[in-house]
């Protein structure tokens, strides 16, 4: 496998800086911010790359003799938000991130399938969790047909640019679980639009990784390695869908998710946490987990994305590397006594 680093953790420095943290962890790419709710921040040059051969080059110069290559775009957003202001941007940003990477030889662009709203003339997205009653249908109906023709012309528009777009199974998005992929890889048709597997929102939702890609198979393009830890005591009082989250004010470090939406504060205590590598599973479980992205892609890209709020920036980087190179090794050891 091909291990990297999701690049958002180290946007506090440039990308230079943060070739050498992904080095000096023993890994071999880092995945860029291309757009959606995060900037593009290690592509400062991205307008000049899409029209200018010298820019494109002096761009890729960057990563020569580094040890350290590009590991996928992502334009993790909401392409399907009813609001314009965000819908429009972030849509736009799949396809210029998609042009993108054609432009820097690469083959994978990561994001979100989307939500809109739940019914036409809505402002704000419409999540239906658990459809028991009829007007739930309704409105995933709705947003079927919505979704269905975004993604079969983006479908068309990354087989054009020979680049496959790998959307993220994350809560907030009409696509979360397999059910859903194979919905709309048949409402689609698509052939270049299948799945990031982060292993982390599989976790909480209760599903098994590893038997997802198993049951996925080569609709999983790419994968991002991300632990989660369940709470035990709070998750038995709260339960993993727990809303107890508190809204920032314009005066606390907040993260804008387009227009005027911002992210809040993770629940207090939590049912479930964002962790490194280790924390919630075991390496013998990312031995598998690796295995089984193998089974479906040798060359795949695991990156591992930094989420974990009791560990510093390279802190986290660095336990959740330990585990996964060694979860590397564990697989190539095991083939080694096989053969």
């Amino acid at each position: 496998m091909r291990l990297g680093v999701y690049g958002a953790i180290l946007h506090d420095r440039p990308l230079p800086d943060a070739l050498e943290v992904v080095r000096g962890l023993g890994l071999r790419g880092i995945e860029l911010n291309s757009g959606g709710f995060l900037p593009a921040t290690h592509i400062p040059t991205f307008d000049d790359v899409l029209e200018s051969d010298a820019a494109r080059d002096e761009f890729l110069g960057l990563f020569e003799g580094t040890g350290v290559e590009i590991a996928g775009l992502n334009a993790n957003g909401n392409p399907l938000h009813p609001n314009v202001a965000i819908g429009e941007a972030h849509a736009e940003d799949v396809r210029r991130s998609t042009r993108l990477a054609s432009r820097l030889g690469q083959n994978r662009v990561v994001t979100m399938s989307g939500l809109p709203g739940g019914e036409p003339g809505a402002s704000r997205p419409n999540w239906i969790v658990n459809a028991w009653n009829s007007a739930a249908l309704d409105v995933l109906d709705y947003q079927w047909d919505i979704a269905a023709a975004f993604w079969r012309e983006i479908d068309r528009f990354a087989a054009d640019h020979d680049v496959k777009v790998a959307l993220e199974l994350h809560p907030q998005n009409l696509v979360f679980n397999s059910a859903d992929v194979h919905r709309l890889i048949e409402l689609t048709g698509a052939t270049n639009v299948g799945i990031e597997l982060d292993a982390s929102h599989l976790f909480w939702q209760q599903m098994d990784p590893v038997a997802v890609v198993r049951h996925l198979g080569p609709l999983v393009f790419h994968a991002a390695a991300k632990d989660v830890r369940v709470n035990p005591e709070t998750a038995a009082l709260y339960g993993v869908l727990d809303n107890s989250f508190r809204r920032l004010g314009p005066d606390e470090p907040r993260t804008n998710l387009g227009g005027d939406e911002w992210a809040n504060e993770w629940p207090k205590p939590a049912a479930w946490d964002f962790v490194a590598l280790g924390k919630g599973h075991d390496t013998a479980y990312w031995t598998e987990f690796l295995r089984a992205l193998r089974e479906v892609d040798p060359e795949m890209w695991v990156n591992i994305e930094h989420e974990d709020v009791e560990l510093g920036r390279i802190e986290g980087l660095e336990v959740a590397a330990r585990v996964l190179t060694d979860a590397d090794r564990a697989l190539a050891d095991g083939d080694a006594a096989g053969a």
